[in-house]
């Protein structure tokens, strides 16, 4: 069985054709102008080719799996099929299991669910909350953070030493930072972690969209992504690899789809009978829209060829770098060194700057789209700035006012959806604020930092 997709062999431009690329807002000096996405850490724009593929599967929308009618097993069939191109994108093993999830937060959260009794946790403080705070009933050690990558590994072998060697370990580590946007030494880590007996798992939220990931070559025990950050819409995320701690778990969610028989006993119970296959961590009628957009941009970027997509995406490292170095009131946030190899992702602060006003600037003059805040990765943050907890806002804390430190700090990221022109927007907008500063008053507005249309433009 089978739906229309988009050709496999349509021209590909860099960049690739994403959906909104044409949208225009309006700027509170007056105008509109096409919208600059470069937030992409948070959430990168869908693929048109995603879009189309998905699109083109709509029609045929069905319950996924038992279903006897045409369009549920064409489901189930696209289903399973999207299963098996998610674990050749990621190079899984013969053995390996692709569960399908909400999220990467939700990945680590089964997967924590999942750890055997007496598991030791081994994380950095640099993780995102999604793979620093998932384990609360294990026994945690967190890890300061390094600043070097051989400090890195240093650091984790002395503590997989001092552990107790006889029982179950598991190391949670980034494959890149989402505040500064450094690779990790995702495979020095592994050896690591298995030479102590140690099991691990990569958080590759942002490896994943501007990197291949192979599970086999990295030598990984499991790898946590999302689809929103991998150019697919929907909602879905992954975990994949080793299944004996899955099958062993209890499942993550009881209900329909994990069990594969329910009976009544005797004295009045139920007895059930889980599988244990991925669908013992899938219960519920699945998201098969959302997982047929992952199989999508999984496809889509594979045909576009990853050497292709990170060249090009190193450019526009390179070009925002070597940007931001030359205003001198900008620092560029770093744990390995200015050297150290990037993806898309960069934090900076600007010196007298309050980093809130400065993003709302950014998007209210400029029509730019950034992120503020702590980026759901507080001790990172505040490890460097120097700063002391704050009051904490959603993903953020309060900052500064005008002329002070900032306790926040600003992030820009892009990837193979970024036309240069939104970069060069980007560093010109940078260059003229903090040159002849905003041209508008900015206040806080239910936790937003919004202008102020009712004061006079400066």
């Amino acid at each position: 069985m089978s739906v229309p997709t988009a050709a496999a062999d349509q021209t590909i431009c860099a960049p690739l054709p994403v959906l909104g690329a044409d949208v225009t807002v309006p700027l509170v000096t007056g105008g509109d102008v096409t919208y600059a996405a470069l937030d992409y850490a948070a959430s990168s724009p869908a693929l048109q080719r995603v879009w189309d593929d998905v699109a083109a599967y709509a029609p045929y929308y069905g319950s996924v799996h038992r279903g006897a009618g045409y369009l549920s097993q064409l489901s189930t069939d696209l289903f399973e099929t999207s299963r098996a191109t998610v674990a050749e994108f990621l190079g899984c093993r013969a053995e390996d299991q692709v569960v399908f999830t909400r999220s990467t937060t939700d990945s680590l959260n089964l997967l924590a669910a999942a750890l055997p009794a007496g598991c030791q946790v081994f994380v950095f403080e640099t993780e995102h909350h999604a793979s620093l705070l998932p384990w609360r009933d294990a026994r945690v050690t967190y890890l300061d953070a390094p600043r070097t990558p051989d400090q890195a590994v240093a650091t984790l072998e002395k503590a997989l030493a001092a552990r107790d060697p006889h029982g179950p370990a598991l190391v949670c580590v980034t494959g890149a930072s989402n505040v500064t946007g450094e690779l990790w030494p995702v495979r020095e880590l592994a050896a690591a972690a298995h030479a102590h007996g140690a099991r691990i798992v990569l958080d590759a939220a942002q490896l994943a969209p501007h990197h291949p990931v192979d599970i086999a070559e990295l030598d990984v025990d499991w790898v946590a992504f999302s689809g929103h950050k991998l150019y697919a819409p929907f909602g879905s995320g992954v975990l994949a690899g080793r299944a004996d701690w899955l099958v062993d778990a209890e499942p993550y969610l009881a209900g329909g789809g994990a069990s594969r028989k329910v009976a009544r006993r005797a004295d009045g119970g139920v007895d059930v009978e889980w599988h244990t296959t991925a669908a013992r961590h899938e219960a519920g009628s699945p998201n098969v829209i959302g997982v047929y957009s992952i199989a999508a941009a999984c496809k889509a970027l594979t045909e576009a060829g990853f050497d292709r997509l990170v060249a090009r995406e190193q450019q526009l490292v390179t070009r925002v770098r070597e940007g931001l170095a030359g205003v001198p009131e900008v620092k560029v946030l770093s744990l390995f060194g200015d050297d150290a190899p990037r993806v898309g992702v960069l934090s900076f602060v600007v010196e007298g700057w309050n980093s809130s006003h400065f993003a709302a600037a950014l998007s209210a003059e400029y029509g730019i789209g950034v992120r503020d805040g702590l980026f759901c990765a507080h001790p990172l943050v505040r490890t460097l700035l120097g700063s002391e907890p704050q009051d904490p806002g959603e993903c953020g804390a309060p900052d500064a006012a005008p002329g002070e430190r900032s306790l926040n700090a600003i992030r820009v990221s892009f990837g193979a959806g970024t036309p240069d022109e939104h970069i060069e927007r980007f560093l010109g907008a940078v260059r003229e604020l903090v040159g002849e500063g905003a041209r508008w008053t900015y206040r806080t507005e239910e936790g937003r930092c919004v202008p102020d249309r009712g004061a006079a433009q400066v």
